[in-house]
């Protein structure tokens, strides 16, 4: 049997383009998937590619891998993953790796890695973004798992990755499940990026009466200054994009239901458990959460809106909306990064977020100019927030009151904009000296004497609110 330097299994799109990228790359590639069709097709139809060694077993699959073996599984995440891995590690010895590029859960990537380790073998925990484009022509790579491994998988993972200036955009991020969680990440903060883009949108249709075809010229305008990015590279393609059966635009055919497949809500999670708010990336989940149910928002038609008309001048609202979306990314990316840091510290990784943004830079979703910024603001000594960084501080600065303008205009007419209110509610509530979050201490003091701290002196302090509301240390 000829040999290979590395193995995919499970050759779906995502898959079968990541084992062509390999191929391409010079690297012998076994390709396994349970339905041995697949692997005749990817043969049949790439083999020309580079060399691929077609396995119709999992045993065979693993004969096939030169030692350290090296196995990237591309298969459905949950129980699906379970089972191959424990195929896999059945067949393996120590010092062997297995690879999971799929979007698993980080806890679980944290058990299987603790328990492979036991066995011996190393768990590789890998996020990989760029969609089915980015697999085959270079993605963004997001490795967790140990040193060791990575020593043995870095060359192979970086050779195939996006390029940027001549760096690869692939970097080591920590132990167990930490690349999972910075592609979990990631993944919330594409979530957030799309809502504002949509909100931007939704504004501009109904306040200025534009029309999509005119909107992807905004969008396109757009793209070429620090809005610059993949996402809304793409908006310009699809707005300008016309519906082939009907002649209709192609976004008004297209029913108002955004689907998720949990990576966003995973993010929302374990913010919470951490303690971060990541409010717009929460906002982001909770619309698609609303899209999804028209039955409610059919019924709710009937509901009284504001009198206020929509005749906003098209010139004054698209400089304003074009703001607006800037500061609001800068937010939800400063919450996402605040997030990762947390991690950190909560499960022991020390992720460099100047190298997560210099990765972030080419071949994912959330590509985009402005991260060349974020990785220079992550150079030095971090700053408390993304946004005291003075390059962003000056942009928000000189956006803050036409984001003012925009969260105003929307609320006069009627049009949603959770994204944008709420990043730019982050904002005031960051820069206040204090906040109202003193009355509810004290309330939270009077009805379960849940206790408070002073700002004159230390200490701890609970009030007699039922007696004669004396002040005594708790």
């Amino acid at each position: 049997m000829d040999r290979a330097d590395v193995g995919v299994t499970g050759l779906a799109t995502m898959g079968r383009n990541l084992a062509r990228n390999f191929a391409r790359h010079g690297y012998a590639v076994a390709v396994h998937n349970r339905s041995a069709s697949r692997t005749d097709q990817l043969v049949a139809e790439h083999g020309d590619e580079g060399t691929f060694v077609p396995a119709t077993s999992v045993g065979e699959f693993v004969a096939a891998l030169n030692r350290p073996r090296k196995a990237i599984i591309m298969v459905k995440a949950g129980a699906p993953t379970d089972a191959v891995i424990e195929e896999l590690a059945a067949r393996m010895e120590r010092g062997d790796m297995i690879v999971d590029g799929g979007n698993a859960h980080f806890e679980d990537t944290r058990r299987r890695e603790a328990d492979l380790r036991e066995r011996g073998i190393h768990f590789v925990g890998t996020g990989i973004s760029g969609g089915e484009e980015g697999a085959l022509l270079g993605p963004s790579v997001m490795p967790g798992g140990s040193a060791e491994a990575y020593q043995a998988l870095g060359p192979l993972l970086s050779d195939i990755a996006a390029k940027v200036d001549g760096i690869a955009c692939c970097v080591h991020l920590g132990p167990d499940g930490a690349g999972h969680f910075v592609k979990m990440v990631h993944n919330g903060i594409e979530y957030a990026d799309m809502q504002l883009i949509a909100e931007s949108y939704d504004l501009l249709r109904q306040a200025c009466g534009m029309t999509p075809a005119e909107l992807a010229e905004v969008f396109r305008e757009w793209n070429r200054g620090e809005l610059e990015s993949y996402l809304i590279e793409i908006t310009a393609e699809v707005l300008g994009h016309t519906d082939s059966g009907t002649g209709q635009p192609f976004v008004d055919v297209v029913q108002d239901r955004a689907e998720q497949k949990g990576t966003g809500r995973w993010t929302v999670q374990n913010a919470l458990e951490l303690g971060v708010p990541v409010t717009g990336i929460a906002e982001a989940v909770f619309a698609r959460s609303l899209s999804g149910n028209p039955d409610q928002r059919g019924a709710a038609r009937s509901l009284p809106g504001p009198g206020a008309s929509a005749n906003a001048s098209a010139d004054g609202l698209v400089s304003d909306v074009r703001l607006a979306l800037y500061a609001s990314k800068i937010v939800a990316y400063a919450q996402g990064f605040d997030q990762i840091a947390a991690a950190g510290r909560e499960y022991g990784w020390d992720i460099d977020r100047g190298a997560v943004a210099t990765i972030w830079r080419g071949g994912c979703i959330i590509r985009a100019r402005f991260l060349d910024r974020i990785r220079e603001a992550y150079a030095g000594a971090a700053p408390a927030s993304l946004l005291l960084d003075p390059g962003f501080s000056a942009a928000l600065a000189q956006a803050q009151e036409a984001w003012r303008r925009v969260v105003g205009t929307a609320a006069a007419i009627g049009v949603p904009t959770p994204g944008f209110s709420s990043a730019l509610a982050y904002y005031d509530g960051l820069r206040r000296d204090r906040l109202p979050a003193a009355l509810i201490q004290g309330l939270r003091d009077f009805f379960g004497a849940h206790t408070y701290q002073r700002v004159d002196h230390p200490g701890t302090f609970h009030t007699d609110w039922s007696g004669d509301r004396t002040e005594s240390p708790a």
